[in-house]
């Protein structure tokens, strides 16, 4: 294809870029051949040139479409160059969080530097037998190939992770280990799994550093090899080491630390077994502060410390051997505090300072000599042929000796911690095949590069040419698989570099030469490498400026290393003297690491031996000059490698490239120019560089044809798909070099399927525009018509309206003449009638002035006159007046005197009484309080009245008397005046009653001004009580309304409250539900998991002689449902039941379940018979006291007048109160639920609180009153009977039997005060006389007589109440009596009657007794409603008491009479055989007595009948060699378990329980061993399930049990069980019923499992709807519909079977909902977990799809009823999901609709679905990461479960409704077809 025809205008192109490495560019106009420049815009709108080179004449890399951009594949892209990689990576890392990649065979991992939930045990099973191609890439899709390939093909595998530091090796590593622990489980019980990964805290520990580039960096490489069994389950691993960066011991660059488990070390030096290691702070010792960053942010080192421990502890280095290697690393770190001096006189000698603390310290710790080590740090000993040397040692020698030895003790720690490792993981069966891993150090250049970095890269150019081998080797298989001819490929073959490091005269050969050489040194040997390669090979170059470094050529790039200490590490040099020193250790452990070892220069540092099975790589060398001394770092790596690249060459390698973004550390932030090195060094490009030079790009001719549909015409289409694609293609490529046809595939050259992905976007976008154009069209011709019709509508309206208008004028202008016309008229008459008014007006005020004025004269006339009438009146009225005031003042005078005579009399009489109240002991006190409290109120307002009564009677009487003094006066005046000389007297006496009449006046006057003042004080006291009236009203009302609304809230929160409580119930009882199932799941697993090792343990030992084997029926379980208590009629049989146990001896392993149901049934026994026992002692106490009672009532009939008295006395006060309160209760009652509502007055509410608490305070306060008026009465009664005795000398009771019935009171306290002072009052006083002054004595006397006599009328009526009620009692009893005796007679009666009658006669004759005792009693308390309601309430006890005991004997009844059948049915045979012998002469001579003709019964009922022998027959022919699908078709549903039940009642009918027992036992263990067998089939499972619900329903149902029996008919109650209660069966059953139907469930799922994800996702139901993407290498299940590809309707047309299968098995449509409900969860979860890991899924046209099928699936619910199972709403998750795919996603609007709609989603799940989703076209955008951040800070606040992936193993808690059957027992026939003629019916 020519360049002309891609270099158009428009087309996007990659330019190369300082900064971004890369720049995305558009070109402006068409290329054409021979421009010199590209005329391009930038992204951002900026305008450049590209030169293009005259020579190469190189075009820039072109630009994939954005379809394919993001792709999970970077070989599924059509232009594979290094920008197409570098951008498809960025964008999979930045914007859809993706930080796995496939590049071919290759996984590309980017390290997020940040914790991602996608390594949880859900991700682990999503991705468990899943295709490497059907998930988004993974570490996980890595290792489940490699597991997969292993079990598949039989061959090992390897995992090759490499990458550089802190790209992520160890952690991707430690993941496949994971999956594989996880996945494959172990086969035996030493957790091996667990063992392994436990190696990693340990190896990270002893191995792992921080550096500049990675906190965690590997300091060493491992290869691990993971053991598996012929059964593919973990049994063993094996460690090897490479490469231990040794120097890091004794040197760290700046911002490094040394190895964690030193740091950890100091971080733990508080604990108490650390003490003795003399550790401090890290900062204090040389070998850790060396890089001055001892601490790492984040990093707890002491937690560490303990993980570490632990870790150890599983492998098995027990406490001794761990203390040990910490005394070890501790002594290093203080032997590296040993400060060496130089002396000043020699500087070829130095010294150590006597007793230096850090070297006492070493030597204590290990165990060694202080004066030998100090001694041999300082010298060295040079042993010739004939003599030997001690040569003291310069400073420099002795501190790179003494760091050597520090370096050599740790290598050799770490060595012996590795081996013990490997024999920890050693397997201790034999391994059948392995997967290993390899974590090596990736390809590493610094600024400074040493040895290590010469050997890392060694190892990489290795790899690499491994790497290389086999990506070629694919590439040929793949083409030759495909028959299509190919070219050898041309790839860099690194071998040369190999060459120039690995041969003969090589860069190791010639260091090893020159480290053997005396004088050799890093200059010397830098020479013969110039001499040896320099100008010879273009890989090694020397540097301008440096004569000590040397340049290699690597694969990735060029790396210049320095000489200096190549020698030195190369010889890794420890002295011998040292090692012996250290041999002689006290330490057993240092021993052990040195004892065994030859005297070698340097350690094998995990050189791995041949055998992979005895690999030893932590057993170091010893020092002795051997063969073995010759041997260096540079060769044992060498052969290492060698090893290393042997094992895998003989396995099939997985690759794993981890990159690392940036040097930062920064999450998910993508350096270009970091990356593109990375991916330089590790071999991705040159991956794209191969499938680039070859096919890359590879298609089915299926997918072909359905991508590119749209460039073919019809004519096209042919029915065979390869000849329609060859035709296309011969058309639209010309070029046939650029594809190839294979017999699967066809092959794509780089950039042709973006070719034909443009042809087919333009083909798209011309049909889009042909579209638009006729759509517009259509709208346009659409518009024009409506604006032609619109046009003629208004048209016709406006002429319609112009007529209107005319008309309406028209008759307006006639309208306004005739309104013109009477409007004149109007005014004329309107004229007319106001003159007329007018004139009418004036008239009538001329009129009405003359009539006023005459008025006017009349009334002053006449008001005149009133005015002298009402003067004289009132001077007449107030003479009288005073007249009247001077009398009542007399008349007050006088009044006033006789009341102080009356006072004082009245003193006299309270003296006394108030002194015969302190000698009575303040009794008058009390009554008066009493009474005064009741009638104070009350006598000071009549006092009030009497006087002002008085004072008006008074001043009447005065008034008549000073009128008629004054009459006489006047009368008499004449006579006065003749009489002269008695004027002056008289005047006198006018002066004196003038005075008195003024004072008498005044004093009345004062009079009314009190009165006065009292009324308006008395106003305003009740003008203030309304105020305070009102505002109580308003509070009132107030409150009342506060109570509604807050009983409202509270009404409201309640039932909210309720509510939540209810579903939070719900959720717990699920939960709990869940729970007790997964635990019986877990059970029976264990249960499979034991009766799987007894088979084993069996089939072992068959062979033994004399060893017979058991009977297959009788598992292991049979005991677990044996439970001797449950069925035993007789609690006491231990003797027999130690018989059983005897014969059963198989049965001692399940005693526990059975003794703990046994001593549960005891329990309750004994509960039972504790509470009959209480009740007993209580009725005994009863029967005591009432004993107690009759006789105390025997002693004491002379006392029982003063207690009758009292007792009615306490009863009237208690009668009287309680009406009152009855009275206020009901008045208050009445108040509420008339002005609050039923809420607020309902118990509990606050308005019903605080009126409780009144009326108790009311209560309790009129109870204390009530006590102390008793007292007092009592008292009173007391005296009057005292008093009396001493007037008239009757005896009426003796004083200690009084007192005997005082104390007998309530209140024995107070009654015995009482008494006393009683006793005290009738005692003769000295003081006798002092009592009698002014007659006080005699009044309180008659004062107290009164008082008497009022109670003693009170007590005879109390006395009369009191007969009356031992009259009516006495009549009760004689009732009682009578109806006893009418009882005895109807019982004899009913004797007489057959038993059918008797029941019901009995029945009869006691309701209408309760019928008539009832009235009788409702007669009796109607005045009492009260007792009347107790009365009922006992009544209803008596009632339901009789009903159980009824029933009791109803059911002993029907028992006795089957046994009575049972016994009347074998004397019958037995007289029919005795009749046969007895000759007709014999029976015609006997005589014929009358006999009783019984009813006859019916001959079946309901059971079956079987012998103990054929109890094995039953089961095997009914169970275990039934075949369901003849049960299922021909006869009734549940049939086994009818036949069951049947002989299950036959055996309860017997009575015999050691048959009940065995039948259910054999049934349980018989169902068991055929679900056992038949584990996978869904018919004999479901079959199953159906018989054992139904089975247990009957168990139910004929169980007696009320709750059971309501929807019984009465010949199904006759068939319940009699003797045995199976109640704890029932759950044994339930329990086995929960097991099936989790293996159901797990039948259900094996066989949806392999149909969902390719039903619901892969297979487009509507076709065209999507079209398919490329690729890749990982090809991933096909979408179309092919030859045994499961589609939609396949899930369909499976769950039409599961339905019909159930339905035809009979089973509960409750249960079969639950079933459909936990399939469609099953469908849901598998469906949603794949989309989340399938970014190709996450499109709008799939979403489309799986609308459209989740719709189907609600289609079915419909069909078969099945809307209300709950089942649509588990596919609410997957519903959501889809519509996301599908809704807008760009605005804030749309990210609130999306958070509203996805409430079934996670905010994990619905941020997956946005980061994953991918258009399929062009027209389709991506989501913005902005758009997804919004959601995310949206969604911040939800509280959901941060899990990924829905539990797809999660079985919902099954629960069995009680469904009864109404089938009759004796109505079901057996066919003969089931083989069980031995069974009897009974």
């Amino acid at each position: 294809m020519a360049a002309s025809e891609l270099f158009t205008k428009f087309a996007r192109v990659w330019i190369p870029d300082t900064e971004d490495v890369w720049k995305s560019a558009e070109l402006l106009k068409d290329y054409k051949p021979g421009d010199t420049v590209l005329h391009l815009k930038l992204e951002d709108d900026k305008e450049t040139q590209h030169k293009i080179d005259p020579q190469t004449k190189e075009l820039p890399p072109l630009r994939n479409p954005d379809i394919l951009v993001g792709e999970n594949d970077l070989t599924a892209l059509s232009y594979l160059h290094e920008p197409a990689v570098l951008h498809n990576l960025k964008v999979r890392f930045m914007d859809s969080k993706l930080i796995y990649t496939y590049c071919g065979i290759v996984l590309v991992a980017i390290n997020p530097y940040e914790q991602l939930p996608i390594y949880g045990e859900d991700i682990i099973n999503a991705y468990s037998g899943q295709n490497m191609g059907d998930m988004d890439p993974h570490i996980f899709a890595v290792a489940e190939e490699a597991y997969k390939q292993m079990a598949r093909d039989e061959r090992n595998q390897s995992i090759i992770v490499s990458g550089e530091s802190g790209a992520g090796k160890t952690v991707s590593a430690k993941y496949a280990m994971r999956y594989f622990a996880t996945v494959s489980g172990s086969a035996s019980e030493a957790n091996v799994e667990e063992k392994v990964l436990a190696s990693n805290p340990i190896m990270e520990s002893i191995g792992n550093a921080k550096t500049t580039r990675n906190d965690n960096s590997s300091r060493f490489g491992k290869y691990i090899e993971i053991g598996f069994d012929k059964r593919y389950r973990i049994i063993g691993a094996n460690m090897r080491t490479y490469l231990l960066e040794k120097s890091r011991v004794v040197f760290q660059a700046e911002d490094e630390r040394n190895y964690h488990i030193l740091y950890q070390l100091c971080a733990s030096k508080h604990l108490p077994e650390f003490k003795a290691l003399r550790l401090s702070h890290a900062q204090n010792f040389h070998y850790t502060n060396l890089g001055g960053s001892p601490v790492i942010e984040g990093i707890d080192d002491a937690k560490e410390m303990r993980n570490t421990r632990q870790a150890c502890s599983l492998l098995g280095i027990n406490e001794s051997y761990q203390m040990g290697i910490f005394h070890i690393l501790a002594a290093v770190l203080h032997l590296g505090n040993v400060a060496i001096k130089s002396n000043e006189r020699d500087a070829d000698n130095c010294f150590i300072l006597p007793n230096t603390e850090h070297l006492i310290i070493f030597c204590d710790l290990l165990g060694v000599d202080y004066e030998q080590m100090a001694h041999w740090l300082c010298h060295r000993k040079i042993v010739t042929g004939s003599e030997t040397y001690i040569k003291p040692m310069p400073k420099f020698q002795a501190i790179n000796a003494r760091d050597a030895l520090a370096k050599h003790i740790y290598a050799s720690v770490f060595n012996w911690i590795v081996h013990h490792v490997n024999k920890a993981l050693h397997a201790s069966i034999k391994q059948h095949s392995f997967i290993g891993v390899l974590d090596i150090y990736g390809f590493e250049t610094f600024e400074i590069n040493s040895f290590e970095q010469f050997c890392i890269n060694y190892a990489n150019e290795k790899l690499q040419q491994q790497f290389n081998m086999h990506v070629f080797k694919l590439e040929q298989e793949e083409y030759m698989k495909e028959q299509i001819p190919w070219t050898l490929i041309d790839f860099y073959d690194n071998q040369p570099c190999i060459n120039l490091i690995e041969a003969k005269l090589g860069i190791l050969d010639l260091l090893d030469e020159e480290c053997k050489m005396p004088r050799g040194s890093d200059d010397t040997w830098a020479q013969k490498l110039y001499n040896t390669h320099l100008n010879k090979t273009t890989l090694f170059h020397k540097p301008r400026l440096s004569n000590k470094a040397f340049i290699i050529q690597h694969f990735a790039d060029k790396v210049e290393y320095q000489c200096e200490g190549f020698l030195e590490k190369n010889k890794d040099t420890v002295y011998e003297e040292q090692i012996t020193v250290l041999k002689a250790s006290k330490l057993n452990l240092l021993a052990e690491l040195f004892h065994d070892e030859k005297p070698a220069t340097s350690p094998t540092e995990g050189r791995p031996s041949v055998a992979r099975a005895t690999v030893k790589s932590a057993k170091p060398r010893a020092l002795q000059p051997s063969k073995e001394h010759k041997k260096s770092v540079g060769h044992q790596f060498r052969n290492s490698l060698h090893l290393l690249m042997e094992t895998l060459n003989a396995t099939t390698p997985h690759y794993v490239r981890c990159i690392k973004p940036n040097d930062d550390k920064f999450a998910f932030t993508f350096d270009p120019k970091r990356a593109v090195q990375q991916l330089r060094a590790c071999g991705v490009l040159e991956t794209i560089r191969i499938s680039a030079a070859g096919f890359p790009s590879r298609w089915t001719y299926q997918e072909f044809f359905n991508r590119y549909r749209v460039l073919m015409k019809q004519k096209d289409v042919l029915s065979d798909k390869k000849l329609t694609c060859r035709n296309v293609l011969e058309k639209l490529i010309k070029d046939q070099d650029k594809y190839q046809f294979g017999k699967t595939k066809i092959f794509f050259r780089a950039g042709q399927v973006a070719y034909l992905e443009k042809l087919r976007a333009d083909k798209l976008r011309a049909a889009c525009i042909r579209i638009q154009k006729t759509i517009r069209s259509w709208l346009q011709r659409k518009k024009y018509l409506r604006m032609r019709k619109a046009a003629i509508t208004i048209q016709r309206y406006v002429r319609g309206y112009q007529a209107k208008c005319y008309a309406q004028f028209l008759r307006r202008t006639r309208a306004a003449i005739l309104i013109q016309k009477f409007q004149r008229m109007y005014s004329a008459w309107q004229k007319f009638l106001r003159i007329r008014s007018a004139t009418i007006v004036i008239q009538s005020f001329v009129r009405g002035f003359r009539g006023r004025r005459q008025f006017k004269a009349i009334l002053r006339e006449q008001k005149a006159i009133i005015l002298q009438k009402h003067v004289r009146s009132w001077m007449a009225r107030s003479k009288y007046k005073r007249t009247h005031h001077a009398i009542i003042y007399l008349q007050c005078c006088y009044r006033r005197m006789m009341a102080k005579r009356e006072l004082k009399k009245l003193k006299i009489e309270a003296r006394s009484v108030e002194h015969y109240k302190t000698l009575n002991i303040g009794m008058e006190n009390k009554i008066m309080q009493l009474q005064c409290k009741v009638n104070d109120q009350t006598k000071e307002m009549k006092s009030l009245l009497e006087k002002l009564s008085g004072l008006e009677t008074t001043y009447t009487n005065e008034t008549e008397k000073l009128r008629t003094e004054v009459d006489r006066l006047r009368a008499n005046e004449e006579s006065a005046k003749v009489s002269s000389n008695k004027i002056t007297s008289l005047m006198e006496e006018i002066v004196i009653l003038r005075r008195e009449l003024k004072e008498t006046q005044a004093q009345k006057k004062r009079l009314e001004e009190g009165a006065d003042k009292y009324k308006a004080e008395t106003d305003l006291m009740v003008s203030q009580l309304k105020e305070q009236n009102a505002l109580l009203k308003n509070e009132k009302e107030e409150l009342n309304r506060q109570i509604q609304e807050q009983a409202k809230e509270i009404t409201e929160s309640m039932e909210k409250r309720m509510e939540e409580e209810t579903k939070q119930l719900e959720i717990d009882l699920n939960d709990e539900r869940s729970r007790y199932q997964s635990l019986l799941n877990e059970f029976c697993r264990l249960e499979e998991r034991y009766d799987n090792l007894k088979e084993e343990i069996s089939l072992v030992n068959v062979t033994k002689p004399g060893h017979r084997r058991t009977d297959s029926t009788h598992s292991s379980n049979e005991s677990e449902y044996t439970y001797n208590s449950l069925l035993s009629s007789d609690p006491g049989e231990p003797e027999d039941g130690t018989r059983r146990m005897e014969e059963f001896p198989e049965q001692k392993g399940a005693l526990d379940m059975s003794l703990f149901l046994k001593l549960q049934k005891r329990v309750s026994e004994l509960e039972q018979e504790k509470q009959a026992l209480q009740e007993e002692l209580d009725r005994k106490e009863d029967q005591a006291l009432r004993s107690k009672a009759k006789e105390a009532e025997d002693q004491g009939v002379k006392a029982r007048g003063a207690e009758l008295e009292y007792e009615s006395l306490k009863r009237q006060e208690l009668e009287s109160e309680n009406k009152k309160l009855k009275n206020e209760l009901n008045e208050l009652h009445r108040a509420l639920s008339e002005k609050a509502s039923p809420a607020v007055t309902a118990p509990g509410s606050p308005a019903y609180k605080v009126l409780l608490d009144q009326l108790t305070a009311s209560s309790e306060e009129l109870e204390v009153r009530k006590e102390e008026v008793l007292i007092l009465r009592s008292q009173l009664v007391s005296q009057k009977e005292a008093m009396a005795h001493k007037e008239s000398k009757e005896t009426m009771t003796e004083p200690m039997v009084l007192l005997e019935d005082i104390c007998k009171m309530k209140d024995q306290g107070e009654i015995t005060q009482a008494y006393m002072g009683l006793k005290e009052t009738n005692r003769p006083s000295q003081d006798c006389h002092l009592l009698n002054e002014d007659g006080e004595l005699w009044m309180a006397y008659q004062g107290l007589k009164q008082t008497n006599r009022l109670l003693e009328s009170q007590l005879q009526g109390q006395k009369k109440n009191y007969e009356n009620e031992l009259e009516i009692l006495h009549g009760e009893v004689q009732n009682l009596k009578e109806e006893i005796n009418r009882q005895q007679q109807l019982l004899a009666q009913n004797l007489q009657l057959p038993p059918e009658a008797r029941i019901e006669a009995s029945l009869q004759h006691e309701i209408t007794r309760l019928t008539n005792e009832n009235l009788y009693y409702e007669e009796l308390y109607a005045d009492d409603p009260m007792k009347y309601q107790f009365y009922r309430i006992s009544l209803y006890k008596r009632i339901i008491d009789l009903m159980e005991q009824l029933e009791k004997q109803d059911k002993t009844v029907r028992k006795l009479k089957k046994q009575l059948k049972v016994f009347a049915k074998k004397i019958g045979e037995l007289e029919v055989g005795q009749t046969e012998n007895v000759s007709p002469a014999q029976l015609a001579d006997e005589p014929i007595r009358p006999v009783n003709i019984p009813r006859k019964e019916k001959d079946f009922q309901g059971m079956l009948e079987y012998k103990k022998d054929d109890e094995l027959k039953l089961i095997k022919n009914l169970i275990l060699e039934l075949k369901p699908r003849g049960v299922a078709v021909n006869l009734i549903p549940g049939l086994p378990a009818y036949i069951l039940f049947m002989c299950v009642r036959h055996a309860d009918y017997i009575n015999d329980d050691q048959r009940v027992r065995s039948l259910l036992t054999s049934t349980i263990n018989g169902i068991k061993k055929i679900l056992k067998k038949r584990s996978d089939d869904f018919e004999i499972v479901s079959f199953w399930l159906s018989n054992t619900c139904r089975f247990l329903h009957c168990l139910k149902q004929y169980s007696g049990e009320e709750a059971f029996m309501k929807h019984n008919t009465p010949r199904q109650n006759d068939h319940c069980l009699r003797n045995f209660d199976l109640a704890e069966y029932r759950q044994v059953i339930s329990d086995l019923a929960i097991q099936i139907y989790q293996q159901l469930t797990k039948v259900m799922e094996n066989v949806l499992q392999p149909m969902i994800v390719s039903g619901m996702l892969e297979h487009e139901t509507i076709q065209g709807v999507s079209g398919l993407k490329p690729t890749g290498l990982r090809k991933r299940t096909s979408s179309v519909a092919d030859e045994g590809t499961y589609t939609l309707d396949s899930i369909v047309r499976q769950l039409n079977n599961f339905h019909s299968t159930m339905c035809q098995h009979g089973m509960d449509p409750e249960l079969i909902k639950q079933i459909v409900k936990q399939m469609f969860y099953i469908i849901g979860s598998v469906t949603l977990n794949n989309l989340l890991l399938r970014k190709d899924m996450c499109s709008w046209s799939k979403g489309m799809q799986i609308r459209y099928n989740v719709s189907q699936l609600e289609e079915w619910l419909r069909d078969k009823n099945l809307q209300t199972s709950g089942a649509k709403e588990t596919l609410e998750p997957l519903i959501q999901a889809a519509q996301l795919l599908q809704v807008k996603k760009k605005t804030d609007e749309d990210a609130e609709a999306i958070c509203s709609m996805c409430s079934a989603l996670t905010t994990a799940q619905i941020v997956k679905v946005l980061n994953l989703y991918t258009p399929v076209n062009e027209f389709e955008e991506r989501v913005t990461a902005s758009f997804i951040r919004t959601i995310q800070v949206r969604l911040q606040n939800r509280k959901d479960s941060p899990q990924l992936l829905m539990d797809a193993k999660h079985i919902f808690p099954v629960t069995f409704p009680f469904n009864p059957s109404s089938l009759a027992l004796e109505s079901i026939q057996i066919p003969s077809s089931m083989n069980l003629g031995f069974l009897l019916r009974v």
